[in-house]
């Protein structure tokens, strides 16, 4: 009897779970931006302050650029991505995206439909878009903004 209830206890709150994370809504946005690491890269000091969103820098890009081999890229004002979208051409964006180094972009193709749907309400909700970051810049040009060297590890012989 106790192990039935459990089963059943379980399952339900498994599917609690998922009837969540398939609502569309700005609070699962925000979580999927947190869990999924948007911040980390488009949220200027947002790794410096521990993780808190400032909803007026939040997913407004980053003058920090990552330089390598491809030259340097920037993580892109997001609120200007979606101020130029509907919803439906977001969710296909985030199906077909692809970005250079460090950005995961093949992790995105993996997001379920009420994810990327959550997700533009939420950057929809952070308000005005605020400016462009810095253009990706081809190899060998030097950055007049701060960066991270992102270049792969020189193998002993």
């Amino acid at each position: 009897m106790f192990r039935t209830a459990l089963i059943i206890a379980a399952a339900t709150i498994s599917t609690g779970a998922i009837a969540q994370d398939a609502e569309v809504s700005v609070a699962n946005g925000e979580r999927i931006s947190i869990i999924g690491g948007c911040h980390d890269c488009h949220s200027a000091g947002y790794s410096e302050s521990n993780g808190k969103i400032d909803p007026a820098t939040a997913l407004k890009g980053n003058p920090v650029g990552y330089n390598g081999p491809w030259g340097t890229n920037y993580a892109v004002n997001l609120r200007l991505v979606v101020a130029k979208q509907s919803e439906d051409e977001w969710v296909q964006y985030l199906k077909t995206f692809q970005a250079g180094p460090p950005m995961p972009w093949f992790n995105l193709h993996a997001f379920h439909e009420a994810e990327s749907r959550s997700l533009y309400k939420y950057i929809k909700s952070l308000g005005e878009p605020g400016d462009p970051a810095p253009e990706r810049l081809p190899p060998g040009q030097a950055p007049k903004t701060p960066y991270l060297v992102f270049a792969p590890p020189m193998m002993p012989k």
